[in-house]
Parts: structure tokens; C-alpha cells; sequence
């Protein structure tokens, strides 16, 4: 018979100490195994709040006009040396019509070599520039897509708008697509200033979030109508810091059949030249648009405007200062130029005129700015 060689008695201590341990820990770490295992009971929570239903219907029907674009650049491969296209940034924008017109902002774009567009589907299309306009940070794209996929956007209007309405924003912030933001109109007749140093006026601001690759998207009011396009923000982060601009879609409804039907937007002009912004000052003139050049045969010409000019001595010779166009008061060229954007090449207007004292008005007929 063999016997099994006794333990010692430190042995069955450290035993026992090692199952009053185990024994110890093993209870608890049964029942937390339990708890993590059974499922809580689901709350009901009841109907959706009217305004959550009117955000999600809003989104539902105004996502699927939303576009996500992709801007393109020409880039040399290091080793075979062919030129390949590759991202170079992302915006947003939105379906205008069936044939496929998509509006973005100007910058979206600005010296791209070539565009993608993905509708909210996630089909993706080649887009060719119809025309753009960076007076006032907009241009047109267009895609060759199904009808069915290309549903546009519902046209609001931007004139009767007032602070504090609800706004919503769809975009493409930071490339996520799709994304909804909400707030209100904080403040309305800002002024921007366009990439190419014009002013852009009548600017809606909002407190709903946009932040990089929000440009060109749409502001919607709460029936889903475009009142603006979304452009620009203000924030010393580059994120959103709640205050954002949009270009009023009265702008927007004004140059964007003109790109489509032209591939620009023609300026209607009177063929003159404007001294610099200190000249009236300096000569203790009214305020308005200098004349130093008036074109020959040009409608100014036509309607008898002259320059400001130097006489045989060095003295100057008063020439006219337009200070309103249709008795609307003129303040610089900018303002001149704003508004005669608002009109059409043949379109006669009235211009308030003042000269060596006097002020007198008169009939011109609007040329183009080629």
C-alpha cells in the first residue's frame, strides 16, 4: 500500500487561504456577469414632439435636392509622370433643376481642374462648370443624371424674411454628408465680402452651425424653401462659433438662369471709369461716383456725361458725379455696381447727375460690361 506524502502545514494554510479567495471573489463576479447579460426593460416614450416631426419631415423631403461636392486637381504621378486627378476639397450644393443645373458656391470651385457630385443617394457623377459668378460667390455645375435622381429644390424668397424665423442648414460638414443643423435668422442686410474683394449686401446671418464643407448648401425656412446659400462663417477657429452667412436667394433666383442661359453673368454697364475714393473728399464733392473716364460711344457718352479732367493750365474741370441711379442714392462705384446687377443690358435708367454745383437728371440706356 502506498501512502501519499503528508502536506505541510504551511502547505494547508496557503491552501486554504487560496480558497477562501476564490471563494471570496467568485459570488460577485457571478451576479455582475448576471447584470451585464439582462437586458433592461424598454420605456415607451410616446408620440415625437410636433416640432421634431416638422424637422424630420423637412429633412426628409429637402435631403435628397442636397449634393455632395468633391473638387478636383491635376497632379503629377512621381514615378510613371501621368497627370491624375485627385481631391482637392469638398462643398456642398443643390439640385436647381431636372437637367441636371447644380448651384455651389464659387469657391467650391475656384481653381479646381475638375468636380464630382454625389447625390444623396451615393451615386457619384462627372460635373462640367456651366458658368459662375464670384461677385457673388456662386456658381453652376451640371451632371448628366436620371431624372428621377435629380429632384429640385423648392424656390423661396428672401425679401420678406425676418429675425428670428427658424432656419435649417443641410451640408457637408468636414465631408459628412447629409448632416442637419437648425436655428434661427440672427440678423438680416449684412454685408460679406465676395473672394474677389466685391461687396456682397443684404446677407442673411444665422446662428445655425455651418462650418467647412457647408459652402453652397442650402438655408431653408421651415417650409423647406432655399432662402439663402450658405458661404461663409465668422470665427477665429475656423468652426462654427454660431454666426454664419448666406447669400439671399433673390440674388441667387436673379443670376443663376442667367448662368445657365449665358455661362455668365453680364454686368449691364454705362462705360465709365470711377476715381479712386478719396477724390471726392479731396475736391469737396457730394457723394456718390466720380467720373474720370467716360468710354466713347458708350452709352454715358451718349447720354452726355463727362469726366473730371485737366484743362490746359493744370486747373481741373469739373466733370459729373452720378449720385443716384432711379433716385436710388448711389454711395461708391460698388454701390453703383450692385445696383446696376439688378438690371438688364437695354434697360433705360434715370441717373441723378452733379455738376459744378448743379444737379440734373438724365436718361440712359445700358450697354453690357464687354
Amino acid at each position: 500500500m502506498k501512502f501519499l506524502a503528508k502536506p505541510s502545514t504551511i502547505t494547508l494554510v496557503l491552501a486554504a487561504l487560496a480558497g477562501a479567495v476564490a471563494a471570496f471573489f467568485a459570488v460577485p463576479t457571478l451576479v455582475q456577469s448576471r447584470s451585464e447579460v439582462t437586458p433592461r426593460v424598454v420605456s415607451q416614450r410616446g408620440p415625437l414632439g410636433a416640432d421634431e416631426v416638422a424637422h424630420i419631415e423637412l429633412f426628409r423631403k429637402a435631403s435628397p435636392s442636397v449634393v455632395h461636392i468633391t473638387s478636383l486637381a491635376a497632379q503629377r504621378d512621381l514615378f510613371s509622370m501621368n497627370v491624375q486627378q485627385v481631391p482637392r476639397g469638398t462643398g456642398t450644393g443643390f439640385v436647381w433643376d431636372d437637367r441636371g443645373h447644380i448651384v455651389t458656391n464659387f469657391h467650391v470651385i475656384q481653381d479646381a481642374n475638375g468636380a464630382k457630385v454625389t447625390l444623396a443617394d451615393q451615386s457619384t457623377y462627372d460635373a462640367t462648370l456651366v458658368g459662375a459668378f464670384p461677385d457673388r460667390d456662386l456658381a453652376v455645375l451640371r451632371i448628366e443624371a436620371p431624372k428621377d435622381k435629380l429632384p429640385p429644390i423648392a424656390i423661396g424668397a428672401s425679401r420678406d424674411l425676418l429675425v428670428g424665423q427658424r432656419v435649417y442648414a443641410i451640408g457637408n460638414p468636414f465631408g459628412l454628408d447629409q448632416t442637419l443643423t437648425t436655428g434661427i435668422i440672427s440678423a438680416l442686410n449684412r454685408e460679406i465680402e465676395s473672394f474677389n474683394q466685391r461687396t456682397i449686401r443684404g446677407v442673411i446671418q444665422t446662428d445655425a452651425a455651418i462650418n467647412p464643407g457647408n459652402s453652397g448648401g442650402p438655408l431653408l425656412d421651415s417650409a423647406g424653401r432655399l432662402i439663402g446659400v450658405n458661404t461663409q462663417i465668422a470665427s477665429p477657429s475656423g468652426a462654427s462659433a454660431g454666426i454664419g452667412f448666406a447669400i439671399p436667394v433673390d440674388e441667387v433666383n436673379r443670376i443663376v438662369p442667367r448662368l445657365i442661359r449665358d455661362g455668365r453673368f453680364t454686368r449691364p454697364a454705362l462705360g465709365v471709369s470711377a476715381g479712386p475714393p478719396g477724390l471726392a473728399e479731396a475736391l469737396k464733392l457730394p457723394r456718390g461716383v466720380v467720373l474720370v473716364q467716360v468710354r466713347p460711344n458708350s452709352p454715358a457718352a451718349r447720354a452726355g456725361l463727362q469726366a473730371f479732367r485737366r484743362g490746359n493750365r493744370g486747373e481741373v474741370i469739373a466733370g459729373d458725379v452720378i449720385t443716384a441711379i432711379n433716385d436710388e442714392p448711389v454711395a461708391d462705384l460698388d454701390d453703383m455696381l450692385g445696383q446696376l446687377e439688378r438690371r438688364t443690358p437695354g434697360e433705360t435708367v434715370t441717373l441723378t447727375l452733379w455738376r459744378a454745383g448743379k444737379t440734373r437728371k438724365q436718361g440712359a440706356v445700358l450697354g453690357t460690361s464687354d
